[in-house]
């Protein structure tokens, strides 16, 4: 990308989220104009936030994709991170947000003329489930869309599964383990994801680009765990969870996000490793450490 592109509009969806409002943030650092798609429904402090920061709210949904037909009109590129896996409201699904909301996405960004697309999926997981299955039928369709395009497939958020959401309870010491927590997983903070994405719309190397990315160590979760202990002076108390009965709960899941998170989780006890050495010479940042995440969130 040509610099002179640094003052074209950029429209983030999925801007109330963790990510993409991080996104946000640090594209107007950049000097970026930016647009965030928001849902009528959004919540109202999570707007006001992002029009303060000097982000042109539009109003749509990625489920109706007549929302979305005026709302790239003058967009140079789309940065996409909206799922229903964190954040949901009636009607969000799998099925709805993270395939066909992010396939209406695409289409509005085609018939807008957009020039490049931006997408946050995540790594290979070796077992398949909706959401992985989500994320590729989105991938392959920008693939061919004609649009430039750069796919970032991040491992594990530590913010989130190394948070309470998850198990992993660092206030209180307890933490469930997946699997029997050997596996070495490259842990990423979500504030360098979205510093990969925003790097990427003015670097040529990211043009028609798929990037796997992790952070600076690959450490088993054990080894997550006594990284706390020694920040927290606290011993964890752990729970493990089985490959077996991660597999039954895959297997028993009643719905496509139980489904999802039961395989994200056999993922996790699998392992993920993610040589980042080629992709640091792309994007020469220096990655958040879980030993920086654990000092910052046990303060």
């Amino acid at each position: 990308m040509e610099a002179n592109n640094q003052n074209q509009t950029i429209m983030v969806v999925g801007s109330t989220g963790f990510l993409g409002m991080e996104i946000c943030r640090r594209l107007l650092e950049a000097n970026k104009q930016v647009k965030g798609l928001v849902r009528a429904s959004s919540d109202e402090t999570k707007v006001a936030a992002l029009k303060q920061m000097g982000v042109e709210t539009v109003v749509g949904d990625v489920k109706d994709k007549t929302s979305l037909d005026n709302g790239f009109n003058g967009v140079y590129a789309v940065i996409s991170t909206a799922s229903s896996t964190l954040s949901r409201q009636e009607g969000d699904s799998i099925e709805t947000v993270d395939n066909a909301g992010q396939l209406n996405v695409v289409e509005a960004a085609i018939n807008a003329g957009v020039k490049h697309f931006v997408f946050v999926s995540f790594n290979h997981i070796p077992v398949g489930f909706p959401l992985q299955t989500a994320k590729r039928a989105v991938e392959n369709r920008i693939r061919e869309s004609g649009m430039s395009y750069t796919i970032l497939q991040p491992t594990v958020f530590m913010e989130v599964w190394l948070g309470p959401a998850v198990g992993f309870d660092y206030s209180n010491a307890k933490a469930n383990i997946f699997g029997d927590g050997k596996n070495k997983i490259s842990w990423i903070s979500l504030a360098d994801v979205a510093a990969f994405a925003v790097a990427s719309l003015d670097n040529a190397e990211a043009i028609n680009a798929v990037f796997e990315l992790g952070g600076p160590d690959a450490l088993s979760p054990l080894e997550v765990v006594k990284i706390f202990e020694e920040k927290s002076g606290k011993s964890f108390s752990l729970q493990f969870v089985p490959k077996e009965a991660l597999k039954a709960q895959k297997e028993a899941a009643t719905d496509s996000l139980s489904e999802s998170f039961a395989g994200l989780m056999m993922g996790c006890a699998e392992g993920s490793e993610i040589d980042m050495s080629t992709t640091l010479k792309t994007f020469p940042f220096k990655l958040t450490s879980v030993r920086e995440y654990a000092q910052r969130v046990l303060g």
